[in-house]
């Protein structure tokens, strides 16, 4: 089998409804697709579905690639869930632009869909779940730069060039950059979202460019990466990422990692289920639900400072306002 499978089972109540006559019966599968096993971004949002699945009596099942991020796996991923036609789809496309064949095959089969995280390029969809990511770049950068007095040498670690994420990333990193000519950026350079990578991009980067005052990474595995390579190289320097990940939670909270945008992977997991599953009950979904943006930093993580597994998710008036 070519796809990892989860399935959550709500209880003998949801097979009894399953089988009952009510209007809204419970019971409601659920296939969610998420990127890959390897960032922990991916785990909350996994993490966060099953939550929502849990609370309104659905059953959610994972689609993970296992090779990460591969396009022909979800594709073939995505012909497995057509057969099995779930009653809904929450879709994380490991390629925003990739994946528009498989979208349209979900369209064809007449599954609801709903797109969370990557704005996917081509589709219909019930919904896109998701934050700005231009926004929590720019406050990001913002963070970083007035820590920094306005002055500085810094270096960027980029996403995956081309992908939606990174680009609008990094558009928010270079207009706060605007506001801060005393700045000077060394280098720019991607590292794919992977801490590993991220370590080797700043290891090399540290032996051409030794005086860097701080560090702007599209996301907490490379901010933690640029942290493991600086202090190898008995370096100090401010580093920033985005995603408000524990780990990244737990390093602000010692004062290692200075700060990191809030780009929650569980509340969007959360978020995509109760809307699959609102749209199946015939509830009404907005067409754009954004997350409120926000900067977790040492004054502000304890209400970001909960383990993964103990987190709840938000009401749907708390998430939409509706």
């Amino acid at each position: 089998m070519n796809h990892m499978t989860m399935t959550i089972r709500c209880g003998l109540a949801l097979a009894l409804c399953a089988c009952g006559t009510l209007a809204h019966a419970d019971g409601e599968n659920i296939a969610v697709f998420t990127k890959n096993l390897t960032n922990p971004y991916f785990q909350s949002v996994r993490l966060g579905a099953q939550n929502a699945a849990q609370q309104l009596h659905a059953n959610v099942t994972n689609y993970v690639p296992t090779k990460a991020d591969s396009i022909p796996e979800q594709m073939s991923q995505i012909d497995d869930v057509i057969v099995k036609h779930p009653g809904a789809v929450v879709f994380v496309p490991v390629d925003f632009k990739a994946m528009g064949p498989g979208i349209a095959k979900l369209n064809a089969a007449k599954i609801p869909t709903v797109n969370i995280v990557d704005k996917a390029q081509a589709g219909n969809f019930v919904s896109f779940v998701g934050a700005s990511d231009y926004q929590l770049g720019l406050q990001t950068a913002q963070y970083l730069l007035k820590s920094m007095g306005g002055k500085g040498n810094i270096i960027i670690l980029e996403g995956v060039r081309g992908t939606s994420t990174s680009d609008e990333r990094m558009r928010g990193f270079h207009d706060a950059l605007k506001s801060a000519p005393g700045v000077k950026v060394l280098s720019s350079q991607p590292a794919n979202y992977q801490r590993l990578q991220a370590l080797q991009v700043m290891e090399n980067l540290l032996q051409t460019y030794p005086n860097v005052d701080g560090v702007l990474a599209a996301n907490d595995a490379m901010a933690i990466g640029a942290l493991d390579a600086l202090d190898g190289a008995n370096l100090h320097a401010k580093v920033v990422g985005i995603n408000a990940s524990k780990e990244a939670v737990d390093l602000i909270k010692q004062g290692k990692l200075l700060a990191s945008g809030d780009y929650s992977g569980f509340k969007q997991g959360c978020i995509g289920v109760m809307a699959a599953v609102r749209a199946l009950r015939g509830e009404s979904v907005p067409k754009d639900i954004s997350l409120k943006t926000e900067v977790v930093t040492a004054s502000n993580y304890q209400g970001f400072d909960i383990a993964p597994d103990k987190l709840t998710c938000p009401t749907w008036a708390q998430a939409t306002g509706q």
